[in-house]
Order: structure tokens, then C-alpha cells, then sequence
């Protein structure tokens, strides 16, 4: 048999099953070398223990960041939640509370009314509630929620607090407009209740940013008139039924002629804060007449 000679130019090439048993011891000295000794595994942990712990705990600092994260969110969202609901009972108890704070003032009005109502119990009254006002910070000229359909007239009397607001200027079927003695446009005849002295309440819009109204016109020869005096409605007032509350005596002076004396007034009502009003529904030429 003649020997094989490798030409020039070709290439070795193993035969495949040759290849395959190569592989195979290998492979089996490996597996003897792994289960008997630590030639191989000590560098195998040792690369496991570089590069494989680092990754696990990178990935357990950031699982335990991201479970940290999962749980504020639900805090947060249970948190949310019941700042809502929080939230909506303090929304509720506030308007429950204006609701009784509001109860509380109409009770106080109505009680003031009914207590000024037993005062002039010899006049018939009919409660109405202001409804628009003219511009300005007093209740100088209001208007109220009855009117002829109710019996209002031109001229009847109104009241609250705890004596005279003014009276009715304007009519119509559901509503009647008021005009105060605090308004410029306003002349009432009073009387001082102690002596029973004349004078004329004057109404001063200006002068009523002080709380207070003017008179003028009082005869008081004797001298007997003094501060804190009572004015009522005088009995020969063409437009107010006579002994209703105006107010009080402040201030006191004699005039430059030396025959009358005028001064101030400290009303009666407070013309800043009205809702409800008595209407006496008697005009002062029918009083009296049955």
C-alpha cells in the first residue's frame, strides 16, 4: 500500500468521528475533573463571586427600591383618598355650620321682632323680608317681598331692631319700597318722650357713617331736655303713628338764636345689618278708626 502524500495547497481536515471522540474524552475528563477536584470550580466562583453577586444585589437593592416606591404610591393613593373624604365632611360640616350660624341670626332677628311686635301690640303688623336695596352701605332705601296683594299702602310704617326704619314710598302687587329716616330726602316729626318737647328728625346719609342722625327745631325753654333722652314719632306726624322708638339723645346744643337747640340722634336701628322688617299695616289717619 502506497503512503498517502499531502499535496501542496490542501488543507488538514479530522475526520468527524474522530472529532466526536475527541470531544467526548473531554468532555468526560472535565466531568471527572469538576466532581473530584476543585481545579475548575474554585475559578468558576471565584468569576461567580465577581460578577454574578454584585448583579444579584444590584438587582435586590433595586427590587426592594421599586417594592418602596409600590408602597408609598398605595400610601399615597390611600392618602389621597382620605383627605377626600376628609375633606368632604369638613365641606359639609361648614355649610351645616353657616346653616345653624344662619338659623341662629334669623332666630335672634325674629326674636327682636316678636319682642318689638308685643311693644306696639296696639298696632297691626305683617313681616316682610328685604329683597334689593339701593347702592351704598346703609339700607337707606330698601325694598321688601309684599305688597298690595298683601295690603300694603303709600305711607304705612315700618319697623325693626327696636323702633322706627321709615315707611313705605312705593307699592306694587309683590313688593313695596321703603324710604328710611336715615335718608337724605327724609323729615320725621319726633317728640322727646320725657317732656314731651317737639323737634324734627332729620335724615343725613353722611352724617350716618358715624351712627348717628340729626335733629333740629327743639323747644326746650325749661331746659329739662338732656343726653340719652328717649325720641319717639311725635302724635302730630302727618306720615308716623305716634310713640314709636327713633332713638336716643347723644349731643345736645343751643342754636345761634338762641330759641331752639339741635343735635344728634343716636338711632335706634341699626340701619347696617336689616334682613326683616314689620310693616304696620294701619296708615296714621286711620288709627283709631274702627
Amino acid at each position: 500500500m502506497s503512503p498517502v502524500v499531502k499535496k501542496k495547497g490542501e488543507k488538514f481536515t479530522l475526520p468527524g468521528k474522530y472529532l466526536l471522540f475527541i470531544l467526548t474524552l473531554l468532555c468526560t475528563g472535565l466531568i471527572v475533573i469538576t466532581f473530584n477536584t476543585n481545579l475548575l470550580s474554585e475559578p468558576i466562583s471565584a468569576v461567580g463571586g465577581a460578577v454574578i453577586v454584585p448583579l444579584q444585589e444590584s438587582l435586590s437593592k433595586a427590587g426592594s427600591w421599586l417594592k418602596g416606591r409600590s408602597e408609598e404610591l398605595v400610601q399615597i393613593r390611600s392618602l389621597l383618598t382620605e383627605n377626600a373624604r376628609l375633606q368632604a365632611e369638613i365641606d359639609e360640616l361648614t355649610i351645616e355650620n353657616i346653616k345653624l350660624q344662619q338659623d341662629r341670626y334669623e332666630l335672634t332677628s325674629l326674636r327682636e321682632l316678636y319682642e318689638l311686635d308685643s311693644q306696639y301690640d296696639e298696632y297691626p303688623k305683617v313681616g316682610a323680608r328685604i329683597i334689593a336695596k339701593d347702592s351704598g352701605n346703609w339700607f337707606h332705601s330698601f325694598t321688601i317681598n309684599k305688597g298690595s296683594e298683601d295690603g300694603l299702602q303709600i305711607d304705612m310704617n315700618v319697623m325693626a331692631g327696636s323702633g322706627l326704619v321709615g315707611r313705605i314710598v312705593a307699592v306694587g302687587p309683590t313688593w313695596s319700597k321703603v324710604m328710611s329716616i336715615i335718608d337724605d330726602n327724609s323729615n320725621t316729626s319726633g317728640m322727646v318722650l320725657s317732656t314731651s318737647d317737639r323737634l324734627i328728625v332729620c335724615g343725613d346719609l353722611e352724617l350716618y357713617s358715624e351712627g348717628l342722625i340729626r335733629f333740629e327745631s327743639l323747644i326746650d325753654n325749661a331746659d329739662r331736655v338732656a343726653e340719652g333722652d328717649k325720641i319717639v314719632t311725635s302724635s302730630i306726624s302727618d306720615k308716623y303713628l305716634p310713640g314709636i322708638l327713633i332713638g336716643y339723645i347723644s349731643s345736645l346744643d343751643v342754636d345761634s338764636n338762641n330759641l331752639t337747640k339741635s343735635g344728634l340722634i343716636t338711632p335706634a336701628v341699626d340701619f347696617e345689618h336689616l334682613e326683616e322688617v314689620l310693616v304696620v299695616t294701619k296708615l296714621k289717619q286711620t288709627v283709631g278708626d274702627d
